[in-house]
This record gives C-alpha cells, structure tokens and sequence, in this order.
C-alpha cells in the first residue's frame, strides 16, 4: 500500500464503517457465468455450457466473452453464423446448437421454461440467454457481475473486527440485495447517481461514525475525498487515486483488512516505544545529574551514553518487529 496521508493512516484504527463501491471494488467489473439450467435431462449443466462456449468463441461480444470464460473445456464449432440481435449458431459435435436471446424464443414461438427462476435470475439484474440443441430448448445460462472471492473473507473478517460494512452502487436494488446477501453486509445504497455518493457517505458520517469509503472509478472522487479515510484501489482511474488518502497496489478487498491492522499494530509500537523512551528519561537523567548521588548512587557520562545507545537500539528493534505483527 502507498500511504499519501499520514494522519488518515492512523485514523484508520478508529474505523466503524467501511463503504465500498460494489462494480471495480467488490466485484471484478466484468460478465461471467454465475448459474447454468438444464431443461433436458440429456445434457448436464457442464455439457449445455461447454457447447455454448464453443458457439460463442467465435463471438467478440462481451457476453459471449463471459460464457467462454466461465467453461473449463470448450468443443469445436463449426459453420459458424451470428444471428443479428439475437445471438449465434454453429456445428458443434455434429449438432445444431444455437445461443439467443429470449427475443429469440418469442419469434420463433418457444416456451419458456422453468419461468419463475428465470424471472429471479432477471430480477437480480443477470442477463439470461438460452441454448437450443437441435431447435429444443435445452438449457439457459445466467450472467452477472462476478464477485471477487477475496470480498467474502474480506467482509467476515471486518465484521469481526466490529466494523460495519456497506456498499454503495448505481445498480438497482435487486442487483445490490443480492450482492449484500451474498457478501453478508450490513447495508447497502442502491441506485446512487454519481454526483450523489459523496451525501451517502456524509449520512453514514452523520450517524457519528468514523467512515472509510474504498473505490476505483471517477465516480468515487468526491466519495473518497468525503470520507475520514479514502482508499483507491491501485488499478483504479487516477482522479480517485489523487483523491484517496491511501492507495491499495492490488485490488484485493482483503488489504483493508490489512490496513486497518496494520494501523493499529503501527500505533501500539508508536506508544511502546514512547513509554520506553520517556522512561529511560525519566530514570537515567535524573541519575545522571545527580539525584541520588547522597545515598552514593551516580551515573557516570561513559554509561550514560552506553545506556542511551541500548535505549535507542531497542526502540529500533521494537519497530523492526512490527514486521512479524
């Protein structure tokens, strides 16, 4: 981490609410895979999306980027042909398979199956296409923004830490809810226009809490000049990185955590080497002037500079230690 701030590194032990932003921060900012249905006892979740990823490889549409992603192992496809504005098609195992969208289905009169937890993917804010094997409707693949693995640990370990965490996002709120469930926030601020996330973190501080705001966009300016502790994501545009107190290289939700310990592990050598430098003070200057020299008791200036080179060497070696914190 590149601390810009030194002040508001050291707030950072104080900390009772973290927000983060949710696209770039919490979540990797990009289209991937997060369910699979299959509608035909045939084909297996891993076989429908091995066969869409095939069709979809000679895709440069950034769905189509997701469903290849999201596949271990892809087929060959052959006979490659887009349907405009509705998906592709091509050969795959001697097959016809096709992935479109649910406009397709309508044109061509296909029922929808298993509509209620399409409509739940859909309400989450996904994007669902469906794929069709031989003109039957086999399976339907869901896409969202894929939330990074480390948020979840992340979240836990800041919970138990007794901070409260929060999201904030210009997605609605079914997007927001289910991504909150999913991490296990304490609260989240959906369908927040840009210009308005800076007055979120001012509510949140006006609850009488110490505020971190964590983000990586140019949105998130304002937001982390507002808050008592700014942190830009290191990968992040470089307005919100002239903006941030403290810049994270990687975008690793996990190194707030580390941050946060790493300020309180920081001030606890400052006051352990503070209590061992005043009372080396406090006892040996006074010997060395004299104090008890009645009671023949006198601290001589050669161990006088002795002890005064232990005293700084241990304070050195103290801070040296925080390493191992």
């Amino acid at each position: 981490m590149l601390i810009r701030n030194r002040t508001a590194f050291e707030e950072a032990r104080h900390i009772q609410a973290i927000i983060f932003d949710k696209t770039g921060t919490l979540t990797k900012g990009e289209f991937g895979v997060t369910e699979t249905l299959s509608f035909d006892k045939s084909y297996d979740e891993k076989e429908i999306l091995k066969f869409a990823a095939a069709v979809e490889s000679e895709s440069e549409h950034p769905i189509a980027q997701g469903i290849v992603k999201s596949s271990e192992n892809k087929y060959e496809v052959k006979e490659f042909k887009s349907i405009p504005g509705k998906g592709a098609e091509g050969k795959v195992n001697d097959k016809d398979v096709k992935v479109v969208s649910p406009g397709y289905l309508e044109e061509n009169k296909m029922e929808i199956k298993e509509k209620e937890k399409i409509e739940q993917l859909s309400g989450q804010g996904k994007t669902v296409v469906f794929v069709v094997i031989e003109n039957k409707l086999t399976g339907a693949i869901a896409l969202g923004d894929i939330i990074r693995e480390e948020s979840k640990e992340a979240i836990k370990q800041l919970k138990e830490m007794g901070i409260k965490t929060m999201m904030l996002t210009g997605d609605n709120k079914q997007v927001a809810k289910w991504v909150a469930d999913e991490l296990g926030l304490d609260d989240y601020f959906a369908e927040v226009l840009p210009d308005k996330k800076a007055e979120k973190v001012k509510e949140v501080q006006g609850r009488g809490m110490i505020v971190a705001m964590t983000g990586d966009g140019v949105n998130d300016a304002p937001a982390l000049a507002q808050a008592n502790v700014g942190i830009a994501i290191g990968t992040g545009t470089d307005v919100a990185v002239e903006s941030a107190d403290i810049i994270l290289v990687r975008s690793n939700p996990k190194d707030v955590v580390s941050l946060i310990k790493f300020s309180k592990a920081t001030y606890k050598k400052m006051i352990q080497n503070l209590i061992w430098a005043t009372g080396y003070n406090v006892i040996a200057i006074p010997l060395a002037a004299g104090v008890l020299y009645s009671a023949g008791i006198i601290l001589s200036p050669a161990i006088g500079a002795v002890l005064m080179s232990i005293s700084t060497i241990i304070v050195a070696i103290n801070a040296k230690l925080l390493k191992f914190t």
